[in-house]
């Protein structure tokens, strides 16, 4: 069982981060999927190996931190790290369609509608 970010020490979060308290890409929030693509090499820091490992599949950046026990921030920098390095893809999950924002806009559907009379 992993230990919780509130029980790691500050100094512990400096050496993963290599000091960096920012710098991590804007577009990394929480609910960003990440996949990697490429395996983890020996001479990897282990959890950019870590990383590498668990999102064979998409997984959020919020579940990568929660699995690594690490605080939010600490892993978009690492996030940062293997994005930088092409070793990962993020994208942001589709939202869901609304009133406002429909799958696809009234003159598609419209026409859809048309041609399926035709038929």
């Amino acid at each position: 069982m992993s230990r919780s970010h509130r029980d790691e020490s500050p100094d512990r979060l400096y050496v993963i981060t290599s000091g960096r308290s920012d710098g991590a890409d804007e577009a990394l929030d929480a609910v960003t999927l990440v996949v990697a693509e490429s395996e983890p090499t020996p001479d990897m820091q282990s959890e950019h190996a870590a990383i590498l490992r668990m999102c064979r599949g998409p997984m959020a950046v919020v579940e990568v931190s929660a699995h690594l026990g690490l605080p939010l921030a600490v892993t978009r920098i690492l996030l940062t790290d293997l994005l930088d390095g092409g070793r990962i893809t993020a994208r942001h999950p589709r939202p869901a369609p609304s009133p406002a924002h429909p799958l696809a806009s009234p003159d598609v559907l419209e026409k859809v509608l048309v041609a399926l009379h035709n038929l």
